[in-house]
């Protein structure tokens, strides 16, 4: 049975009763054509009518239909001889006809000609009243089929019908699920070698994947298989790369379908799609169903900014809960659910006994960004000068989506220069590309602004060397790039905690830029627009959330469950709010004062820095050890790269 629902239509699709159908109603509009045209009375004018036919006594009778035209029925004796040669003596009539305008009007036209041609009588004159069933059963069947036709279009295409020729999908699976399945003949081409890093994540998938698979050594111990697993993380993490890698592990059919395809603008589609789809999983038991972004029907209920009680999303939520965990038991099928934003989701869609696990991934570390390197440029032609550590470390906040784009752009750079092999400074300029933009060359500066640009990154360069916790600088330059007219390049340690110390060097180090604009031309420029952004948002962070603050004291505003993103007021009050900003602006100017002070004190190296950006465009570390002597290491960690423009 299974066989022939997956079989496709022949090829003589549509039904032999649509074409039946159709066949007859071409045949009877063809046939109405030719009895019309083989027996139709010739078209006239009143003038004619009275000249040729009515003055010569041509005429045997006139019929008037509907009081809007006249018939004329000649003699037989005149039929096909003189001027009605054309008109076969079988033709009973009529044989020609015209428009009277109205009867009052006709009458006395043929009164005024009788006496004008001496007629001692007029023909006879009948009056009838018909109605032409065909053309009015046309005018009103043509455009219902019409209606028709385009409304099986519609459905064929909303209901993603891929049969071929006219018709297409039953209007009756509009409610259906459109889930695709992986199973022994479609397979998933993934696999878990393919999935970098994620190491927990991929031991807690795997467990129920053998489970599925030798489901005994589980049972005879009464576990239970986890009914329902969904997976977080940031966008790129590998939500749906684990899933693939599932659908190609497991040996039970997967079941694949996105959260937005539920939700249609027809009330109830999205609730009977979900019974449908948890009918098709229950048949094939065992059995695993995965909704990508179910925050698509998922969101909370009950806030201000969620679903409305009738809203179509609820409904499909309702049924998506009822049929995970309801009165009737769900046995063997395992929902897997990918999103982005699981604080939105309902509490009872997260409650254990329907989604067992929470997996959460995070951006990959060091180790993990070497192994991502290592898979997405297994099928690239590469050089003898890569070094993946180091690739890795100037990727730090890269998911694995980011570092597949990089070995893709690094392929296209290399293709571009028409090279055999990808080499190291490929990837190195791919990376530039992907963290701040392509090159401008044309870009046309003048030897002012250049100035000012070369002086802006030489105080961020100067500024980092010389605090304690910066991070370690990797080069500067003076090229613009996407929106940046320069920048310096950093290798930042991965850290899990950091100090105040560490955060307020932080701060120094973006504002060096403004701070030399300052000391060396006496007056600042916009150039610092992107660090004044990030400075206030890490200092209204150190402020608000970590509770760095000696005034507002160990107080944290920071909400983990997000509703205050969505509420209109502010989690404290006006006073607080005024204390916050007041803080902040203190903090700030602290580090805007400890910047210069720095700078002031290492004048001379700055100047000499700014030149030869001046003349070089891009210098690098080497370049900055002989200006400013080697550097005093803070705390040391595993480096990665980052930039300030």
């Amino acid at each position: 049975m299974a066989n022939q629902k997956n079989t496709p239509p022949p090829e003589n699709f549509p039904p032999k009763t649509i074409r039946t159908v159709i066949l007859f109603t071409i045949i009877l509009i063809l046939s109405q054509f030719l009895i019309l045209n083989k027996f139709r009375p010739t078209e006239t004018t009143w003038k004619t009518f009275k000249n040729e036919m009515l003055a010569k006594g041509d005429v045997d009778k006139i019929r008037v239909v509907n009081k809007e035209e006249a018939e004329i029925f000649l003699k037989k004796e005149k039929l096909g001889k003189e001027n009605y040669l054309l008109i076969s003596e079988k033709n009973q009539g009529p044989h020609y006809k015209f428009q009277i305008g109205s009867v009052e009007s006709f009458e006395q036209k043929l009164s005024d000609s009788q006496k004008e041609f001496n007629l001692n009588e007029l023909p006879e004159i009948t009056y009838h009243t018909e109605t032409n069933w065909f053309p009015l059963l046309l005018s009103w069947l043509l455009p219902l089929a019409i209606i028709v036709f385009i409304w099986v279009i519609v459905l064929r295409r909303i209901s993603g019908s891929r049969t071929k020729g006219f018709g297409g999908a039953n209007p009756f699976d509009f409610g259906k699920s459109k889930a695709k399945m992986f199973d022994e003949t479609n397979k998933s081409s993934v696999t878990f070698e393919d999935v970098a890093g994620l190491k927990e994540a991929k031991t807690e998938i795997m467990e129920i994947v053998d489970f599925l698979k030798t489901p005994a050594r589980y049972l005879k111990l009464g576990a239970k298989i986890p009914k329902g697993v969904i997976i977080a993380g940031a966008p790129g993490t590998g939500k749906t790369l684990l899933a693939k890698a599932v659908a190609g592990e497991a040996q039970v059919p997967f079941f694949s379908i996105s959260g937005s395809e539920f939700v249609e603008m027809f009330v109830g589609v999205g609730a009977s799609r979900v019974r449908d789809l948890f009918q098709k999983a229950k048949s094939k038991a065992p059995s695993i169903i995965f909704i990508d972004e179910i925050d698509a029907v998922g969101r909370s209920r009950g806030s201000a900014f969620s679903l409305q009680s009738n809203d179509e999303r609820e409904s499909t939520l309702n049924q998506l809960l009822t049929e995970m965990d309801g009165f009737d038991n769900n046995k063997g099928v395992i929902v897997m659910a990918a999103t982005n934003r699981p604080d939105i989701l309902d509490k009872a869609l997260l409650r254990p006994g329907r989604f067992d696990r929470h997996i959460y991934l995070e951006l990959p570390t060091l180790q993990e960004r070497i192994k991502i390197f290592k898979v997405h440029i297994r099928n690239l032609s590469l050089g003898d000068d890569l070094d993946f550590d180091f690739l890795a470390a100037q990727t730090p906040g890269f998911s694995g989506a980011d570092i597949a784009n990089i070995c893709n752009e690094g392929a296209l750079i290399a293709a571009r220069k028409k090279k055999e092999v990808i080499e190291q400074e490929d990837f190195m300029e791919a990376i530039d590309r992907v963290v701040a933009g392509i090159e401008r060359k044309s870009k046309i500066i003048s030897q002012t602004e250049k100035r000012i640009i070369a002086y802006h990154e030489a105080g961020h360069a100067t500024a980092s060397w010389f605090l304690p916790t910066a991070d370690e600088l990797v080069k500067v330059t003076i090229i613009p790039r996407g929106k940046s007219l320069g920048a310096a390049w950093y290798l930042p340690e991965e850290h899990q905690l950091m100090t105040k110390t560490q955060f307020m060097d932080k701060l120094c180090m973006a504002l060096g830029g403004r701070a030399a604009e300052e000391v060396f031309f006496g007056e600042i420029s916009s150039g610092a627009l992107d660090d004044l952004e990030k400075v206030t948002k890490q200092a209204y962070t150190m402020v608000a959330y970590y509770g760095l603050n000696e005034r507002l004291g160990n107080i944290s505003f920071f909400d983990s469950t997000g509703k205050n993103e969505r509420s209109l007021q502010r989690p404290y009050s006006e006073a607080t709010a005024k204390m916050v900003d007041e803080e902040v602006m203190k903090l700030i100017d602290e580090a805007y004062q400890k910047t210069k002070k720095i700078l002031i004190e290492h004048k001379d190296q700055l100047k000499e820095v700014a030149e030869l950006l001046l003349e070089k465009e891009v210098i690098l570390k080497d370049d900055l050890i002989k200006v400013f002597g080697e550097r005093e290491k803070g705390n040391s960690g595993s480096p990665n790269l980052k930039r300030i423009a």
